[in-house]
């Protein structure tokens, strides 16, 4: 039996995670969820890792929980029920929050909790055929844990219209609303996206980013206060003065490549 989520870690420090079950559109369950937990665990803590790329195997990108999955809960307790969802919500807050930059590559349908697991990454390249779905109500259910990610990515607005019809909406709306950053013709020309955006991230300081992605966290949607000044101040003085920081100043003063520059 093959694994349902594969992960590997290219010489660049580029690691792949990708949903591995084609035959039912890479709906996940308990033990999918489990596993990507484990793979973002161990990207966040290798230092070797400098970007990950979320993304599937066949047609779709993915068609959000599982039948049998979905069968099975709706047997169990209240109890039973809020840990699952606990390991649903812990998957979306890792992926959220990875010190690492994050790309997902978005082919056919993501539907339910795919839109969050495309919310959740830092850069989203979907193809033109692509579609989306927050389709919990059909079934009467609600999109719960992953509506923070969602409602930051597509705005209120559209949570209001999207989350209520369970309309599927289009590569292009998506990309309108600000889910999706890029689209290509097709399935073949997903990579090629992703390696431009690749270079651009290894060409950057590693400190750099995972210290840029903090600030946003840091200062998205709060007032400006004196608190958030000071803490501003306080990270610019911080990465300076940091043996990154000196780094790549020297290079840029010396007309040299920084050394996390690969040749």
């Amino acid at each position: 039996m093959s694994e349902t989520v594969l992960y590997n870690v290219d010489s660049r420090g580029v690691a792949t995670l990708t949903l591995n079950r084609p035959d039912v559109h890479n709906a996940f369950d308990d033990a999918i969820i489990n596993a990507l937990i484990e793979k973002l665990e161990l990207a966040a803590n290798d230092n070797a890792v400098r970007v990950l790329v979320l993304r599937s195997e066949g047609k779709n990108f993915s068609a959000g929980a599982d039948l049998n999955w979905m069968r099975r809960m709706a047997q169990n307790s209240h109890q039973e029920n809020l840990e699952d969802a606990r390991g649903l919500a812990k998957l979306m807050e890792l992926l959220n929050f990875l010190p690492k930059p994050t790309i997902a590559l978005v082919q056919g349908a993501a539907f339910g909790g795919a839109v969050g697991l495309a919310a959740c990454c830092d850069m989203v390249i979907a193809t033109e055929a692509s579609k989306f779905c927050l389709s919990e109500v059909r079934i009467g259910l609600i999109p719960a844990v992953i509506s923070p990610y969602v409602n930051q990515a597509i705005g209120e607005r559209q949570s209001r219209r999207y989350m209520l019809t369970a309309e599927a909406f289009s590569s292009a709306q998506a990309q309108q609303w600000g889910l999706v950053h890029e689209l290509v013709a097709d399935n073949d020309d997903l990579d090629g996206a992703k390696e431009e955006l690749v270079a651009k991230l290894l060409g950057n300081s590693p400190q750099g980013i995972g210290a840029a992605k903090a600030l946003i966290f840091a200062v998205s949607q709060k007032p400006i206060t004196n608190e958030v000044i000071e803490d501003t101040a306080q990270r610019i003085a911080d990465i300076r003065v940091s043996e990154e920081g000196q780094e790549g100043l020297s290079s840029f003063l010396n007309k040299r490549k920084p050394n996390w520059i690969q040749d």
